[in-house]
């Protein structure tokens, strides 16, 4: 699989951990956009060393985006841990 459909892949994972786990991230779109490309290559590791399973077949296969959500929301929950939920208030 090229860059190109790693990027795919990671941006819709992002918005579907975003979808199953809501609320305010001090991040934005961005940085829901950058834990999800990094969340795909995070699921496809774990998938490879944890199962011994190659979980990166194709663009089209579900334990593909199984491992990419996977991935995603992880690091979702590690950035929210980090964060500790802080978000910038305007005055």
């Amino acid at each position: 699989m090229g860059i190109i459909a790693w990027i795919i892949i990671g941006l819709l994972a992002g918005a579907i951990a975003k979808a199953i786990m809501p609320g305010k991230d001090p991040g934005g779109v961005i940085v829901t956009m950058l834990i999800g490309i990094a969340g795909g290559l995070l699921g496809g590791w774990l998938g490879k060393v944890v199962f011994g399973v190659d979980s990166v077949d194709g663009f089209f296969e579900i334990s593909t985006w199984i491992a990419a959500i996977v991935g995603s929301l992880i690091l979702l929950v590690l950035y929210r841990l980090v964060t500790g939920g802080r978000s910038r208030r305007r005055a």
